[in-house]
């Protein structure tokens, strides 16, 4: 701790003693540039707060030639791994859709999310320190669109043609309809994608010093087309209704070639050639009735939010190998996910005193099928890797969450924000197997406080403290026990008796002369979960295993948002130090990882607006990002960046964008995983780089506002 307090007293006096540049409000165009545009006073790019980070984009030439998805991956604080798992600060994140938690998560929130086309983004949340109203495990994301409601039609289109190892295309659209009290969106679109990666794998078990080493090739494939539609009614000036509909579909084919040895104590024992082919088909269907009442002169807000979701997905899997035995099997799972939600909020200032009191309640019903069933050549053959395994089996997930919350907002002597606020959640699951005849039912109660306390010294200083308890469940497809072949010649499953993950966290944040941030936190846990390896039955088997121990984070990051030459050029450049205490987590269960970790990370962003007047912009980000998790290790740091340039056309309103990613260096993951059995390592080579060319038409009129109804932490109780 005297490390860290040491790094802010001497990062606080640099920034003290830094020139700092006062932007202009306005910078207006010549009367003769007709055609140039007239930039406005507007927020930063990247505003600081108490509770979060904001990411503005609207007016971002960021946008150009991106999806929902590539800008989410440029956001600050956010990482996203070879996994496709969003991340925050090194860990899982809740992803929030205009304040509506999605029901996507991993590969299937970044197929989603490439549907939906930058150009209809407004802002992008990045809550570090959420209070007691969201159901988060610790920081959450929340992506605002933008919403349009002078008269009239208007929308944009988009095309996009990517060129990596392979081609791919994305076709985006959104149209806005409003009249008078009745506004209609559609956003929809329709990829097309292609890549590869590549992998190498090395796996070395302890016991006979058995190594296995793979090298393998996947090409995927997707074809996404989505639509959403969000109907809005006025009664009046206070109350709102409206319908959300979200249809998401996705065809994928995937073929992949594998090489691989097998060692025990350095003589070789197998050496084989795989291939596996998959195809998968899933559909989801989300439904939203809500009604918002909110009343700003005495700023009471009701909001009541009724949704249905469903996701079905048929896939099927087929391994062949050839090598000491030759095997043959396939893998068929028809996934069925139900989920129905009820949920209130409520806020109401209470009197003269200015304090605001918010509370609420949430009732989440899950009903999950996983029916997997086994085929192929190898099922009868005694001398198979896939002799006797169990062929088919149903597994069913149920439960029941609550929940119930309140926060409690006041500020005093105009310089001391204050939120206190307590959730209480209580869990009802019930997981088995038709076939295995296994079963678990568990229930708990979870309270989560939080508290945040914000002081204001002067226009130009202020310090803010957070703290917050949080809890992580696992994903019901997690609990899944039936054991299925992978390609790399291991085998995977999930875990009946999977625990929930609590932790805590302190954040602290330092603000100077309002554009140099200076924080720092500490987590602490004694129980998670984490994917590890272990033997079975001769087999290598890769499951979420529960793991106790002490896990301690520490992390400083300092931050800064700069406008020069007129508001023209935008520079955000934050970068942080990261500190990870293993020691007694490896001891408890017997890791012979790091006990210590400590590594740099961090990111820029910079736009420049209106090149020459001729109505050019140009962006360009980079990061400098690890991977390490429990008992994974990054053996690389990776160096992430994107460069693009855009061309309006404001008569027409058109754009042309090109954009360049990763062009010096295709990033790869190279991590090491430690369980009691061995170590496993993998080293993944992404298929992000290459060129992108988009084209952007718009029709209407574009101005939007900000919809400031949905959450008022946004204006108040700690959310400045």
């Amino acid at each position: 701790m005297k490390i860290i307090l040491f790094s802010i007293a001497v990062l606080a006096g640099s920034f003290t003693l830094a020139q700092t540049q006062t932007p202009q409000d306005t910078v207006k165009a010549e009367a003769k540039e007709i055609e140039a545009v007239t930039l406005v006073a507007r927020k930063p790019t990247v505003e600081s707060k108490v509770d979060r980070t904001v990411f503005n984009v609207a007016n971002s030439a960021i946008l150009a030639g991106n999806t929902t998805w590539d800008v989410l991956r440029m956001t600050p604080l956010v990482s996203i791994d070879n996994n496709d798992d969003v991340k925050s600060e090194g860990q899982m994140v809740t992803v929030y859709i205009n304040d509506r938690k999605s029901v996507f998560t991993g590969k299937e929130l970044k197929e989603y999310l490439k549907t939906i086309p930058a150009d209809n983004l407004l802002k992008i949340e990045v809550i570090t320190s959420p209070s007691s109203r969201y159901e988060t495990s610790g920081s959450v994301i929340n992506i605002v669109l933008k919403k349009r409601d002078d008269e009239g039609m208007k929308g944009s289109i988009s095309l996009n043609n990517r060129q990596s190892t392979k081609n791919s295309q994305y076709t985006n659209f959104n149209l806005n309809y409003h009249k008078k009290k009745f506004t209609q969106t559609f956003i929809g679109g329709y990829n097309n994608a292609t890549y590869v990666q590549k992998n190498d794998v090395v796996n070395t078990l302890y016991k006979n010093n058995k190594v296995s080493r793979l090298n393998y090739e996947t090409e995927y494939r997707n074809e996404s087309p989505s639509l959403s539609s969000t109907s809005e009614y006025e009664i009046n000036d206070k109350k709102n209704i409206g319908l959300v509909l979200e249809y998401f579909q996705n065809r994928n084919l995937s073929s992949a070639e594998s090489y691989g040895t097998e060692y025990e104590n350095s003589h070789l024992t197998d050496s084989f050639y795989q291939t596996q082919n998959t195809s998968g088909f899933s559909r989801t269907l989300g439904t939203n009735i809500f009604y918002k009442y909110y009343d700003k002169e005495i700023n009471r807000i009701l909001d009541i939010n009724l949704g249905t979701n469903y996701t079905g997905n048929d896939d099927d899997n087929l391994i062949n190998k050839s090598g000491a035995v030759n095997d043959q099997l396939g893998v068929i799972s028809k996934n069925q996910m139900r989920n129905y939600y009820l949920k209130i909020d409520y806020t109401q200032q209470l009197g003269k005193s200015g304090g605001t009191i918010e509370v609420g309640a949430k009732s989440d019903f899950n009903n999950h099928v996983i029916p997997n069933s086994l085929y192929g050549t190898s099922m009868d053959n005694p001398l198979s890797n896939y002799y006797n395994l169990s062929r088919n089996d149903r597994f069913h997930y149920e439960d029941n969450i609550s929940s119930v919350y309140a926060n409690y907002s006041k500020t005093f002597f105009k310089k001391l924000e204050t939120r206190i606020g307590l959730r209480y959640e209580y869990t009802d699951l019930k997981v088995r197997q038709d076939m295995a005849g296994t079963e678990r039912r568990d229930s708990y109660g979870t309270f989560l406080p939080n508290i945040l306390i914000k002081y204001t010294f002067s226009d130009k200083y202020d310090l803010s403290l957070n703290y917050n308890r949080s809890i992580w469940r696992p994903w019901y497809s997690e609990f899944n026990p039936f054991l299925i072949p992978d390609i790399n010649g291991t085998y995977s499953r999930g875990n009946l008796n999977l625990n929930p993950n609590p932790n805590d966290r302190l954040y602290m944040k330092f603000g100077i002369l309002k554009k140099y941030f200076i924080s720092a936190r500490y987590m602490y846990t004694d129980q998670d979960y984490w994917t590890t390896y272990v033997t079975e039955n001769g087999r290598t088997v890769s499951l979420p295993g529960n793991f106790d121990g002490k896990v301690q984070k520490y992390y400083i990051f300092a931050n800064t948002n700069q406008n020069f030459l007129k508001n023209k050029l935008n520079v955000n450049v934050g970068f942080g130090w990261y500190y990870i205490d293993n020691k007694d987590f490896n001891q408890k269960n017997d890791l012979k990882g790091k006990n210590y970790i400590n590594y740099w990370g961090g990111s820029a962003n910079l736009s420049y607006t209106n090149l020459f007047n001729k109505n050019i912009n140009l962006s360009a980000w980079m990061e400098v990002a690890n991977q390490n998790n429990g008992n994974s290790y990054a053996n690389n740091t990776n160096v992430f960046h994107n460069i693009s340039v855009t061309k309006i056309f404001p008569k027409t309103q058109m754009e042309l964008s090109m954009q360049l990613m990763n062009i010096f260096k295709r990033p790869y993951a190279d991590t090491t995983t430690y369980s009691p059995d061995g170590t496993f390592r993998n080293y993944s080579l992404w298929d992000w780089y290459g060129v992108s060319l988009t084209f952007v038409k718009r029709f209407g009129n574009q101005k939007v506002k900000e919809n400031t109804k949905t959450d008022v932490e946004k204006n108040s109780g700690g959310g400045k």
